[in-house]
């Protein structure tokens, strides 16, 4: 136990998050069961212990950071520990990466039942799904996501701004007199493209080639995230790569499964299914017309955030492309988007219509009043015209 507490003093003593996530602000922390999912890469482990930072000294020992990493736990489950930590005045324990524990679910059960002076925190894969996948959680867990870096928080840790977020209607109501207080302060336009490129990601800010680290991550996503948690063998995992990578530099369309299934000699329900894996990871998008879900076709297929596009198949980063994304991911975290008829509009929330579009090229586009239109290569809007980047502070 002494090796625990020790590693946790060294741990919060040298975490600097450069960014204070809203996510911090929006969890109901007096649950006692607490789920943050969310994919690699986002900063889960930071966020656990930039809560041990904010509410306890690195030497109480009410507060405790384990990771299930850790081959300790191999011996030992996580309600036996619990056990021992409790006893030692224990109130709050921080469990990173819980899915790595067989049977996690029914030990943070009991933990819940035989302990009810202890908080659990937990992370977890997004591609786990808490209250479906185990029914013993239901009614005790509250399930948060954590994202990657909004273009409002990579704007403030640019600029040193504390920019706030805003939600959907106070940008489409207000946008004009939102923007006058953000241009005196900073210019979006000047880091927009790097936010395009590398700024979703946290670990942007390490010391490390960000490709390849994102490359590694990607990896980790199928052959952890998919494999491990999904259960699938490790034979398939050639074919859910593949499927990525085709899914990839087809572009955002809707796909073929049929011709997907033959690439990768598999039925078109298993194509299916990976998709789905796929999405869930948060490696992809995908988007369906209105009234449709999975299992039906997808009647498109886009990036999860534009860092991956450039990643994977940098040649094939076309700009109108990288915008639907980045528009996507923008309301992914509060909204549903749909197909909306034609190729470059989407439905949000199922009334209102969107088309992305390049300010550039305005003589080109016939204007609706039905329809916003989120411009990018500006940084004004006017009425229903709105800047793109602007639905970066969603969040």
């Amino acid at each position: 136990m002494e090796s625990f507490f020790r590693t946790h003093k060294n741990l919060v003593e040298h975490t600097k998050a450069p960014v204070r996530r809203t996510l911090m602000d929006e969890i109901d922390w007096n649950d006692r069961l607490i789920g943050i999912k969310g994919t690699r890469g986002v900063g889960k482990t930071t966020f656990l212990l930039q809560y041990a930072q904010e509410n306890f000294e690195s030497t109480d020992r009410r507060c405790l950071y384990i990771n299930m990493n850790n081959f300790y736990f191999q011996g030992c489950g996580i309600d036996d520990f619990a056990k021992q930590f409790v006893e030692q005045g224990g109130k709050v324990l921080l469990i990173d990466q819980v899915f790595k524990q067989p049977n996690w679910s029914e030990e943070l059960r009991r933990c819940h039942d035989r302990f009810p002076e202890l908080k659990v925190i937990f992370t977890g894969s997004s591609v786990m799904r808490l209250k479906e996948e185990n029914p013993e959680l239901n009614g005790i867990v509250k399930s948060y996501n954590l994202r990657g870096f909004s273009f409002r928080e990579f704007l403030n840790l640019k600029t040193n701004n504390q920019f706030t977020p805003y939600t959907l209607d106070e940008i489409l109501t207000n946008h004009e007199h939102i923007i006058k207080q953000i241009l005196p302060k900073a210019s979006p336009a000047k880091y927009f493209m790097d936010y395009i490129h590398h700024g979703f990601y946290p670990f942007f800010l390490e010391n490390r080639n960000f490709s390849e680290n994102l490359l590694k991550t990607m990896n980790m996503m199928t052959e952890v995230d998919i494999l491990l948690i999904k259960q699938i063998e490790l034979k398939y995992l050639t074919k859910i790569k593949k499927l990525f990578y085709l899914l990839a530099t087809e572009g955002q369309c809707a796909p073929n499964i049929s011709n997907l299934a033959h690439e990768i000699h598999t039925s078109r329900a298993t194509v299916m299914n990976y998709i789905k894996y796929l999405a869930d990871a948060r490696l992809i998008n995908i988007i369906y017309p209105m009234g449709q879900d999975f299992p039906k076709k997808p009647s498109k297929v886009m990036m999860h955030n534009t860092n991956l596009q450039y990643v994977i198949y940098p040649n094939k980063a076309d700009t109108q492309d990288l915008m639907e994304t980045f528009f996507v991911n923008c309301m992914w975290k509060d909204h549903a988007v749909n197909q909306a008829g034609k190729d470059r509009f989407y439905l949000v929330d199922g009334k209102q219509k969107f088309r992305i579009c390049d300010a550039k090229s305005e003589h080109k586009i016939h204007y609706s009043s039905d329809t916003v239109y989120a411009r990018y290569n500006t940084e004004v809007g006017q009425d229903n015209r709105i800047p793109l980047w602007l639905f970066g502070f969603l969040y």
